[in-house]
């Protein structure tokens, strides 16, 4: 997705001279143009990501739209308290943007994962997390936030090239419908459970866009019939979509409901691989994901 976010924000910076860039360290063969375009307003901050957060912060508050990229981990939780302090307490429009989510960075390791990122910044006030699921949805997702006069947060990971129609970008999104259970994702990996033949007849849910809302009568009307649901993220149960569903839901559901929620299980093995390997050991993808769903759609709801 760097790819789409890099075309995006030079045509952004067309339309609003306000903007600017601000990376630090990172870009090298991704970012040459954006420099180009941008000229003094692509800065290269160093290393220093507390102090690119509060310089941002300050641009913020001189009119400018700052926008502030590095690795996810490096972006939101080394300077989470500039984040709290500089921009969200004082509802600045500073857009930051993490690639990596999830187990993106692979065989880099912890230090290079963001596993906790989408619950970290979507407690924080005024601030929005967008989760793009395809390369076409980053763009939206970057006009939408450059249009917000509020802090934002954009994960970006491998796009998920799905065979089946995604509708346009907004928080709630359908994708095929189904009687088995319904699932509710977040982020590129749902498309691994979409590939699985266990989950072809299941009503298919992207949410993409936090704080979550109110999800759709329709998604409340489905897991009211099928009465199992699962849920799927990249990402820690602790501050999960699947916590934030629960809740929303537990005001709407009027019948029991099974759930398996599918999160990051960190690294069960002690090992590193590729995003893929994590992903595998976590029931995220392969062989244990097809178990876990194979398993948990086999009992009869009715029977709980």
């Amino acid at each position: 997705m760097r790819k789409e976010f890099t075309e995006s924000i030079v045509a952004l910076h067309a339309d609003d001279p306000r903007t600017i860039l601000i990376t630090g360290d990172l870009g090298y063969m991704a970012f040459e143009d954006v420099r180009r375009v941008f000229g003094e307003q692509f800065i290269n901050a160093g290393v220093a990501e507390q102090n690119m957060v509060t310089m941002a912060a300050g641009m913020a508050f001189s009119g400018f739209v700052p926008w502030v990229y590095s690795i996810t981990p490096f972006v939101t939780l080394r300077p989470y308290e500039q984040i709290r302090n500089d921009v969200c307490l004082h509802s600045l429009p500073v857009k930051l943007v993490g690639n990596g989510g999830g187990y993106g960075y692979g065989i880099m390791g912890a230090t290079h994962h963001a596993l906790e990122d989408i619950g970290s910044l979507r407690m924080l006030p005024n601030m929005q997390v967008y989760v793009p699921f395809t390369a076409e949805d980053v763009t939206a997702c970057v006009r939408q936030m450059a249009k917000d006069p509020k802090p934002n947060y954009l994960r970006l990971n491998s796009a998920a090239k799905p065979s089946l129609p995604v509708p346009a970008f907004t928080q709630w999104r359908h994708l095929k419908t189904g009687s088995r259970a319904t699932v509710v994702g977040t982020g590129p990996v749902l498309q691994n459970l979409c590939a699985t033949n266990a989950a072809q007849d299941c009503d298919v849910w992207l949410a993409s866009l936090f704080p979550l809302r109110n999800p759709p009568d329709e998604l409340v009307r489905s897991l009211s019939a099928t009465r199992r649901l699962v849920t799927m993220e990249e990402h820690t149960v602790q501050g999960s979509l699947a916590e934030s569903l629960a809740l929303l839901l537990t005001n709407r559901m009027s019948v029991p409901y099974q759930t398996l929620s599918l999160t990051a299980a960190g690294y069960p093995s002690g090992k590193y691989g590729s995003q893929a390997f994590h992903q595998g050991e976590s029931s995220l993808a392969g062989k244990s994901l097809d178990d876990a769903l194979a398993g948990f759609l086999a009992p009869d709801p009715s029977s709980a």
